[in-house]
């Protein structure tokens, strides 16, 4: 994930200074009516999606709850492919090889999702993740919950889509400026005001069955024009073999190729990157508004799961349509003869527009900016459903479902504003600190999976201890991020000297003499920032569990009621409701989900 971030925060001026290595223009007129073409089908789909009228909030933030298996499967894909991916993980291959493909292969969480979760958020009908809080502990714990995942959807996730955009569209067109009434625009001002106003437009308008539908188009197309990026790049490097360009990429990235690095790798240990990545993957797929949020639209228990299922298939995907093709890229940039030349942050794109053939470019550019509109129409519509519902509909209990649709237009417009003027905010900087407003769901994460896990499966947590367990949890991720926010310009020294430690350029003695000032000057906060964040996410999560059960037993035990809220909650009816919901089938596949990440650590290992 830190790799991600810090692709991410450089990418814009990465695209600037690099370029893309282009003689001529990226696109002729076959891309150009491909791109035409995909648009018309985008603007019938939306169209089509938005006969049915909203008439309430489960209409408008829900879909009416008549979701199918392929709508909701698609949707989450479509929504997890955001800037991570078009932008970080490819340039994350780049640099690091399978490093982050950890992230990927805990896409099984998904089945978790399908199977456990579904069941209890189906029953218990809630809108929100918050929500789910206050019905099983307390007003409190769902507004803290409802408040930061807000702020950081607003301040985090929609910045990092709208800066994706700004990478992806500046790498494609090969440009900087554009004219714009006799005046040199910086083209990020034009691609940060289109994406953000065109796609709130239509999720102002639409909601999430808008979000629905155009995620079944968008899908197919994203994966089939990223799967001719990895052929066409492997057979450039293999003059014309696959398999060459193949053993190619290996022999180019070397060590990289491996997702377990060694315990000492300053960066990657594997003590840290398979308990954190699992964390983060839980918080992520199973307890995330932005994610969740496409599974309880469902229709049913059986369309959900299946929905489930259907995008753990297609997580297994992005590490073969990014990562490996970021991998690709590398491997193009050490052999000279195939006249390829990028940065890692501007990887996935600039093979785009350099190795792919004209037409398929054009689709493969349709894919990549409907994939950035996906996510960020999703983060919009999930930070609306949560203002809506998590507070204007306890000010306003009463509100008529028309009301509700009209508040969530509203919340959602007011929502595009703050992000464009958030993004604006941090261009204008000049500085890092977007990077390290990234990490917060880095260090958010354990406390709210301690919530969800302890809160469902152990019927004694009570809502004093999920409230102050809560509040410390995030407190320390907060003080986690103040102290990287306070070694931001020393962490890049220490980060190269750990790295020459540990490739045996320098020995201890002298690691130790040239890391003693900075150690000096920051005192007891080097020692805290010092911790691998993912090894500190791991002793938040020990730390607020521990918290959340001493609380418990020195509070008085919950009202016999909430067990309803619980994984042991479901009537006789219920239960029967759940297993008629499943079949065989259902099982084979999900084996083969968690089979084929299971091979995958063993190849990759």
């Amino acid at each position: 994930m830190n790799m991600m971030i810090n692709t991410l925060a450089a990418a814009s001026a990465a695209a600037a200074t690099e370029g893309t290595g282009l003689n001529g223009t990226v696109f002729n007129g076959l891309d150009v009516a491909v791109i035409v073409f995909f648009a018309i089908g985008m603007v019938v789909t939306v169209w089509f999606s938005m006969r049915k009228k909203n008439e309430s909030g489960k209409d408008y933030f829900l879909s009416g709850r008549d979701a199918n298996w392929l709508q909701i499967g698609s949707s989450i894909f479509s929504s997890n492919i955001g800037s991570e991916h078009l932008v970080g993980l490819a340039g994350a291959g780049f640099v690091t090889g399978m490093a982050m493909a950890h992230w990927e292969m805990q896409g099984w969480l998904i089945l978790v999702l399908g199977w456990v979760f579904v069941p209890l958020y189906d029953r218990m009908k809630v809108f929100t993740m918050p929500e789910f809080l206050e019905l099983r502990f307390s007003r409190g714990s769902r507004n803290v919950l409802s408040l930061i995942t807000m702020a950081s959807l607003v301040l985090t996730k929609i910045a990092a889509t709208i800066y994706a955009g700004d990478v992806v569209v500046r790498t494609l067109l090969n440009v900087d400026s554009v004219n714009l009434f006799g005046s040199q625009i910086d083209v990020f001002w034009v691609i940060a005001l289109g994406l953000a106003l065109t796609t709130g437009l239509y999720t102002i308008f639409g909601g999430m069955r808008v979000i629905m539908y155009t995620a079944v188009l968008q899908t197919p197309v994203l994966l089939l024009g990223s799967l001719a990026i990895l052929y066409y790049g492997l057979q450039l490097l293999g003059h014309g073999s696959l398999i060459d360009g193949w053993k190619a990429t290996t022999a180019a990235v070397g060590d990289n190729l491996h997702l377990i690095r060694s315990n000492k790798d300053p960066e990657w240990p594997w003590l840290a990157v398979l308990p954190g990545s699992a964390i983060i993957g839980f918080w992520y797929w199973c307890t995330d508004q932005y994610i969740v949020q496409r599974v309880l639209a469902g229709k049913n228990q059986t369309e959900s799961r299946r929905g489930s299922i259907f995008a753990g298939y297609l997580k297994l995907t992005p590490v073969f349509i990014f990562l490996i093709p970021g991998m690709v890229a590398f491997a193009l940039t050490q052999t000279p003869d195939c006249g390829f030349s990028t940065s890692g942050d501007a990887a996935y794109t600039s093979m785009v527009a350099q190795i792919l053939p004209h037409g398929i470019r054009g689709i493969v550019a349709c894919g990549m900016i409907v994939a950035l509109m996906a996510s960020l129409a999703s983060k919009f519509n999930a930070s609306a459903t949560l203002f809506t519902m998590d507070f204007y509909r306890e000010w306003h209990p009463t509100a008529s479902g028309k009301t509700e649709v009209l508040v969530g237009r509203i919340a959602t417009a007011v929502i595009v504003f703050l992000g464009i003027c958030w993004v604006l905010v941090i261009k204008a900087l000049h500085s890092n600190l977007y990077e390290y407003l990234q990490s917060v769901q880095g260090y958010l994460s354990p406390a709210i999976a301690v919530l969800f896990v302890v809160g469902v499966f152990w019927k004694r947590a009570t809502a004093p201890a999920a409230l102050w367990s809560f509040m410390v949890g995030v407190a320390a991720g907060f003080a986690r991020l103040g102290a990287d926010l306070v070694m931001r310009f020393d962490a890049p020294m220490v980060k190269d000297l750990k790295q020459a430690l540990y490739k045996g350029a320098i020995t201890a003695e002298e690691f130790a003499v040239k890391i003693a000032p900075i150690r000096e000057k920051h005192g007891i906060i080097f020692d805290f920032w010092n911790i691998h964040w993912l090894y500190f996410c791991q002793i938040l999560f020990v730390l607020t569990a521990v918290l959340m059960v001493v609380i418990s037993f020195i509070t008085k035990a919950p009202d016999p009621a909430t067990v309803k809220y619980t994984w042991y909650g479901a009537t006789p009816e219920e239960k029967a409701a759940t297993k008629a919901s499943w079949n065989y089938m259902d099982v084979v596949h999900s084996a083969i989900v968690v089979a084929f990440c299971v091979a995958f650590y063993v190849v990759f290992f």
